[in-house]
């Protein structure tokens, strides 16, 4: 049976594509959720797809996926840089944990330069545009792998 990595997306993610396409690119957050099924089928990975805009909603699914995910994949968005309570969830996971940013947050405005997520994650990849998806799913797999 596919291992299963929850990807998870913070606030104006289902306005991918539509807002500030000059930093977030045209793709959409269903263009993306096709492009991480197709990788993660080939890397032999199930994935489960999500986007709120509300930070409880998040946490609530951090917390789920400690029982029926091997890992995770989150775009936190702007709670990278308010959310300690997703830090918490985060903390109570035993499995890799990919934060992924579809901008460069260090070329960005200060205050977007700190994540509390960072703290827990495995890994980090930002300013690879929708493609940090894939590089995510990638990396975890390794990570599962125990390479």
């Amino acid at each position: 049976m596919a291992k299963v990595i929850h990807i998870l997306n913070g606030p104006n993610l289902n306005l991918l594509g539509k807002r500030e396409p000059e930093i977030y690119g045209y793709q959409t957050l269903d263009d993306v959720c096709q492009l991480c099924e197709e990788e993660a089928g080939e890397l032999g990975l199930q994935i489960e797809f999500r986007q709120s805009n509300a930070e409880h909603q998040l946490v609530d699914w951090v917390q789920e996926a400690r029982e029926a995910a091997s890992g995770i994949i989150i775009n936190p968005a702007a709670y990278s840089h308010t959310s300690v309570a997703i830090l918490d969830a985060l903390n109570a996971c035993t499995f890799p944990i990919i934060e992924v940013h579809i901008s460069n947050i260090h070329k960005r405005e200060s205050f977007r330069h700190h994540s509390y997520v960072s703290a827990r994650a495995d890994g980090v990849i930002a300013g690879c545009g929708t493609q940090g998806y894939l590089l995510a799913l990638k990396r975890i797999a390794t990570l599962l792998k125990g390479d």
